[in-house]
C-alpha cells in the first residue's frame, strides 16, 4: 500500500533539506535574531522604577528621623 500523499510530501521536503546541509536560509530565525537586539524594557520605565525606589527610600529615611525624637530630660 503506497504512503499517503501528506507523508510523501513531508519526506520529500525532508530529503531536500538534507541535501542543502549548511546552506539553508535563516528565514524566520533571522527575524528572531533581530528582535533579540532590542531592549525589553524602555528607558522611561527604568527611570520610573528608579524614581519610585529612590523616592520611597528617601521618604522612609525622613520618616525614620521624624519618629526618633531624642530624649532631652
Amino acid at each position: 500500500m503506497p504512503a499517503p500523499r501528506s507523508q510523501r510530501l513531508r519526506e520529500e521536503k525532508f530529503n531536500q533539506n538534507i541535501k542543502k546541509r549548511g546552506n539553508v536560509s535563516l528565514g524566520k530565525a533571522a527575524e528572531h535574531i533581530d528582535e533579540n537586539n532590542k531592549p525589553r524594557v524602555s528607558n522611561a520605565l527604568i527611570a520610573f522604577f528608579l524614581v519610585v525606589v529612590v523616592g520611597s527610600s528617601f521618604v522612609q529615611i525622613l520618616r525614620m528621623f521624624q519618629t526618633s525624637v531624642p530624649n532631652l530630660s
